[in-house]
């Protein structure tokens, strides 16, 4: 069973409205992947201008990145921008989410992912 931040996480990726999400959504698309196809390991804030990524594409490549935006400022989030891009397929299972990336893998290969 896929961790329920995985679930929400994903969720608000493919249909949020809030910014932060819209924006990662473009930023996405401009990596190559399909936000409605895409799977959200985890987005956990690091700082007050940044957060740490982990997603999983259709074809199964996993990545991390950084996403920076001023989170103070109103509509800061209008301003995301994506550093350190890292594909991490080769390496994920040695990773501080490996055990959540295996269960969000499990949960791609399940008939509920995509609903």
């Amino acid at each position: 069973m896929a961790s329920s931040i995985v679930v929400q996480y994903t969720a608000l990726l493919r249909t949020s409205e809030y910014e932060m999400w819209s924006r990662l959504r473009e930023l996405l698309k401009g990596q190559g992947l399909d936000p409605h196809r895409t799977v959200v390991v985890d987005l956990l804030q690091e700082g007050p201008d940044h957060e740490d990524g982990q997603v999983i594409s259709e074809d199964g490549r996993v990545y991390r990145f950084t996403l920076f935006y001023d989170q103070a400022a109103e509509h800061g989030a209008r301003d995301v921008y994506l550093e350190g891009w890292t594909d991490i397929t080769d390496s994920w299972r040695i990773r501080s989410l490996a055990n959540r990336t295996a269960d969000a893998f499990a949960w791609m290969s399940s008939p509920v992912w995509s609903n």
